[in-house]
């Protein structure tokens, strides 16, 4: 096994669970910025991901507030190419397109500005459970009439990537399968 992918499962199976209400968390610092967030464990996710995309067929790099974000920007940084945000709030610019998201725990609208025509995007974030945010981005991305390349997310939690996939025809990709068992992470392979 790759030692980033090793690292990272380690991290997870460590990670402390929160009950709110009827549904377990895990408290991670890829997807919730505490505790403190080891850069070993940030370069190594990165890595990792990087390596699962052709660069040659990306235009740009779609990461979404908040946490999807270290992930974008690092990406952007090692590849060479451009970023944009998928936003909690408007900015009422020019072809800005707004949609509704709804997850297991929040409800919320999301904004994607600069998105063009044609260009082919690589979609980053670091958790998919419920699918409510991939499902409003996938669709937001495909009003913008950019092309998703690769949709690439850390963790994959619950049966959201498959039910989201299926609907949106889309594949998505995810580093690690996980499974909540009361108060334990359990890794799926």
């Amino acid at each position: 096994m790759d030692e980033n992918l090793y690292n990272l499962e380690q991290s997870v199976l460590e990670a402390p669970v929160v009950w709110k209400g009827e549904y377990p968390y895990f408290v991670h610092p890829l997807t919730d910025g505490v505790p403190r967030l080891n850069p070993q464990i940030l370069n190594g996710v990165t890595d990792l991901i990087h390596s699962m995309v052709d660069w040659n067929h990306i235009d740009v790099i779609l990461g979404i507030e908040a946490m999807g974000l270290p992930l974008a920007s690092l990406l952007s940084s090692k590849s060479g190419k451009p970023l944009v945000v998928a936003r909690k709030r408007s900015y009422g610019l020019e072809n800005e397109v707004v949609v509704d998201q709804s997850t297991g725990y929040s409800k919320g609208e999301l904004y994607l500005n600069d998105l063009k025509s044609g260009e082919h995007v690589l979609i980053v974030d670091d958790v998919l459970s419920t699918g409510g945010t991939m499902e409003a981005i996938i669709s937001g991305v495909k009003k913008t009439g950019a092309i998703i390349k690769n949709i690439i997310v850390v963790f994959e939690k619950g049966d959201g990537l498959q039910k989201v996939s299926k609907k949106c025809m889309v594949e998505i990709e995810s580093l690690v399968k996980i499974k909540m068992v009361g108060d334990e992470v359990t890794i799926l392979r």
